[in-house]
């Protein structure tokens, strides 16, 4: 058998083209764990781009940088003086704390010359359903690859799912017994990741816990409850990207959050605590975080992340002339929506950039993965997200693309394993 070792990453990701998804495997699977015959004509094959045919390579001391970062990350989000100071520009809902920790919080990295860099926090990372099952339905392209590779994917995905769910709800509501689980976003049959959604549902049903699909909008907070229609709700499973529960259609599930009359994962401590984009200009400067307290050997994780600064009047002409290096971010953005590289930058993004609230990041161009369609050869960015519970990786996922953002509308890009050796 060839023994690999690290540099054989970049080889495979260049060189291996065979296809490993068997998708009458993934659409079988699918089906089953949906209990719908007719799931995936409904929802994936009409999402041609969702999944790609090929993996991701990585070596395995890459997956331990990453989570050393995320081990770090969360370590000083419990640290006191970092939340003061993160909360000083978060939204007052943030300092309401009932307890939860966040559930399938996902940490998002590019892959270069220098390793693993984390590139943003997300609380509403999506595709952690999708991707367990996209794990289980590869075949190896050779014995090499069968004997040598292996999946970052904790053994039991559905156990380890539902133990995450009650360790949110006990940490809260300890001594109760969590019945019903609201998977909560706004318009959700909308959604690209709705399929997404009823595999969750069907995942809580299995361990026990009644599950609905609900649209944010439709909630009503009366007799101390939360309720959809006629039906009481224990925990929302929280997929809304209004971070902070600010908006007028979310006015129940809001009045219901901070009166703990519903247990909201992950909920607006969370983001504040890990997914503000300005918390990257803290998380990225060592001295920063040994003043708040974070032992030196974490502290050196924050040379994992892109140096990160926040956007003002007093370093606006620096930025401007250094911006074809930078890539900037709305502090509470989501999805990609509204971030700019520097070079593609014009004068009216600029003067848009300066009224709102971003950040700057050192450029850090993601990984790349050629694959072939239709005989050609073509590269693929890369990126890695990391799907996490307290500090701990259940699952890695990889996402290939054409553009400067992930779209899902890329041929021969989508979610994609990651082969780790």
């Amino acid at each position: 058998m060839t023994t690999l070792v690290p540099s054989t990453a970049n080889w495979l990701n260049s060189s291996c083209f065979c296809i490993t998804l068997d998708r009458g495997m993934l659409h079988a699977a699918m089906e089953h764990e949906a209990g719908d015959a007719e799931f995936s004509t409904r929802y994936i094959r009409p999402r041609e781009h969702l999944f790609s045919n090929v993996p991701v390579f990585l070596a395995s001391g890459d997956l331990q940088k990453m989570t050393a970062v995320v081990q770090m990350v969360e370590a000083a989000a419990r640290l006191p003086r970092y939340q003061e100071t993160v909360l000083a520009w978060a939204p007052a809902i943030a300092r309401f704390d009932p307890g939860p920790q966040g559930a399938f919080m996902g940490y998002d990295f590019h892959l270069g010359a220098t390793g693993p860099k984390l590139i943003e926090v997300n609380t509403n990372a999506g595709g952690a359903f999708l991707n367990a099952l996209l794990a289980e339905a590869q075949r190896a392209c050779c014995p090499e690859i069968e004997q040598a590779l292996k999946l970052p994917l904790v053994s039991d995905f559905d156990r380890e799912v539902a133990r995450m769910f009650h360790a949110e709800w006990a940490v809260q509501r300890r001594g109760e017994r969590l019945e019903r689980i609201a998977i909560v976003d706004d318009e959700p049959e909308s959604q690209y990741l709705y399929p997404e959604f009823l595999l969750a549902r069907q995942t809580f049903m299995r361990h026990g816990m009644d599950a609905i699909v609900v649209d944010g909008r439709q909630l009503r907070f009366t007799q101390g409850k939360l309720w959809a229609g006629e039906t009481p709700i224990d925990l929302a499973y929280n997929r809304l990207v209004d971070f902070s529960l600010e908006r007028p259609h979310h006015t129940a599930l809001r009045e219901a959050y901070l009166a703990g009359a519903v247990v909201v994962t992950p909920n607006p401590r969370n983001h504040a605590l890990l997914a503000d984009k300005r918390n990257l200009t803290l998380l990225s400067d060592t001295e920063r975080l040994s003043g708040f307290g974070l032992s030196a050997e974490l502290a050196q994780q924050s040379m994992q992340i892109p140096r990160t600064v926040q956007v003002s009047a007093d370093n606006a002409a620096e930025l401007w002339e250094t911006r074809k290096l930078l890539f900037f971010k709305p502090a509470t953005g989501h999805g990609a929506k509204a971030v700019y590289r520097g070079d593609k930058v014009t004068r009216g993004v600029w003067q848009q950039i300066l009224s709102g609230s971003y950040v700057a990041q050192d450029l850090v161009p993601p990984g790349e993965r050629m694959i072939r369609v239709d005989a050609a050869t073509e590269a693929r960015k890369t990126d890695i997200r990391l799907f996490t519970y307290d500090g701990r990786v259940l699952l890695a996922a990889a996402r290939l693309y054409q553009g400067q953002t992930t779209n899902f509308r890329t041929p021969g890009g989508g979610f994609a394993p990651v082969f780790f050796f």
